[in-house]
């Protein structure tokens, strides 16, 4: 079982930034894609940014120069780096983990206000 532990949610003005963390219980290089997700209640969950074991990025393309998703093995944890944000970023965002064997495992999620 892999747990994963979001934080850096809040509240915070339109154009501020954010630093999402996530942080897995295990060595996130055995882990072959680490995401990160968000959801707004009535709609689906939507992908806003992956990354893969060999370093290869993903962004939602309406959040590509405005967001950064970043690891760091050593301390098994997973940023996403939010800037610029706007009102409509306002969801509650997830991290997501895909193992080697298929297995995916979701945080619970942290909620990320934007005030206009």
């Amino acid at each position: 079982q892999v747990q994963l532990v979001e934080s850096g949610g809040g509240l915070v003005q339109a154009g501020g930034s954010l630093r999402l963390s996530c942080a897995a219980s295990v060595s996130i290089g055995s882990v072959d894609t680490m995401g990160w997700y968000r959801q707004v209640p009535g709609k689906q969950r939507e992908l806003v940014a992956s990354t893969t074991s060999g370093g290869t990025t993903t962004y939602a393309g309406s959040l590509k120069g405005r967001f950064t998703i970043s690891r760091d093995i050593a301390k098994n944890s997973v940023y996403l780096q939010m800037s610029s944000l706007k009102p409509e970023d306002t969801a509650v965002y997830y991290c997501k983990a895909r193992m080697w064997n298929g297995a995916t495992y979701w945080g619970q999620g942290t909620q990320v206000t934007v005030s206009s």
